[in-house]
């Protein structure tokens, strides 16, 4: 099966995938790009043909590790199996619900992140600093999209709360049902670009997907009034492809997102106070009942926000990837004490001036 490996770069094939082909394997073996995964079976296409193959899996650093979406697979020209899977230049991936501690993959080489929120009580700082995070570790650009600003009187509040989750993160406001108001986010959409939308249910991200799609068949369902949550549309990962050349990731609902091997995201995304840190008096300090330590210094001075602080506690101790149950609990009580008392020594030092 003869094709040109130019035609390639409309699945957003480029030099990382290139290099790690040696030329005489192009006539034993075809690139494919996985769109979708499914129990036993995932979807492949190529510029010659878009079919269902067997589900591969291979050993990867001593790690059980399965294609999923966004991932490059050779197929042996002639019998059409995975042969070999190409090493990734991103890759999300969370711990699976439940009490195995698994990881589950996510999507791989993925150029842009859509973390998609409405202006309603779906609105949750600590989930989007957990996105973020996640943005962060697989070194993939972070864009925030709201949505549902109708159901506010003033939709800058939102946007000036999600500005303070991150320095230089980009913001937009769309209207999903809206092709020109979803067109901003056209930038990130251009050939060549994988882009992956992740987010809460109900928050509008089928609808935007038809929207930016151009696919009105794609099916929708609204959110619930009374407590602003929605319904699952979506329960698998899949790729569509765009008007303006990308590509585009739906994701399910993911509200109990758990992060895993995330240090260097959360790092980032709480760079400011890692940064204040470093003014600790010990090295090793647990932010807690040290003497000089600078974050309890700076939350009583107000100088920090003391649930700020405590959403990073949680992340950095681990409290959302490891444990049982009765330790994340635990764990939750000793960073909650921390916090009282800092509220308290503030208090202590109003009254006494």
């Amino acid at each position: 099966m003869a094709f040109d490996i130019t035609d390639l770069a409309d699945f957003c094939w480029n030099d990382f995938f290139n290099s790690q082909v040696e030329a005489d394997e192009f006539t034993e073996t075809l690139p494919a790009k996985v769109l979708e995964v499914h129990r036993g079976w995932i979807r492949v296409s190529h510029p010659s043909f878009d079919k269902m193959v067997p589900a591969f899996v291979t050993e990867l650093d001593d790690e059980q590790t399965a294609a999923t979406v966004g991932d490059w697979l050779l197929l042996n020209r002639e019998t059409e199996l995975p042969q070999r899977l190409l090493r990734r230049n991103s890759l999300f991936k969370r711990r699976a619900p439940g009490t195995d501690n698994k990881i589950q993959l996510i999507a791989a080489n993925i150029d842009t992140l859509f973390i998609v929120s409405s202006c309603n009580k779906d609105f949750n700082k600590a989930r989007l600093e957990r996105y973020l995070a996640l943005a962060a570790e697989a070194n993939v650009t972070p864009v925030l999209v709201l949505t549902k600003a109708d159901l506010t009187d003033n939709p800058q509040e939102y946007v000036k709360e999600a500005v303070g989750l991150l320095p230089g993160l980009v913001v937009e406001i769309v209207n999903s049902k809206d092709k020109e108001s979803a067109g901003v986010l056209s930038v990130w959409c251009q050939h060549g670009q994988s882009v992956a939308l992740i987010g809460s249910s109900g928050v509008g991200k089928s609808t935007l997907i038809k929207t930016l799609v151009g696919d009105e068949n794609i099916e929708t369902q609204d959110i619930r009034e009374d407590d602003a949550k929605g319904r699952h549309t979506t329960t698998g990962r899949t790729f569509y492809r765009l008007p303006t050349g990308g590509w585009l990731l739906d994701t399910p609902g993911m509200r109990g997102l758990e992060l895993t091997d995330a240090t260097v995201g959360v790092d980032e995304v709480f760079s400011d106070i890692l940064d204040l840190a470093q003014g600790c008096k010990f090295s090793d300090c647990a932010h807690d009942t040290e003497p000089g330590c600078a974050i309890r210094a700076a939350l009583e001075s107000g100088a920090l926000d003391a649930r700020r602080v405590k959403r990073w506690q949680k992340l950095e101790s681990g409290d959302t990837r490891a444990g049982s149950p009765v330790e994340r609990h635990s764990r939750d009580r000793a960073l909650g004490k921390m916090i009282r008392q800092a509220k308290k020594d503030k208090k202590k030092k109003r009254k006494n001036k």
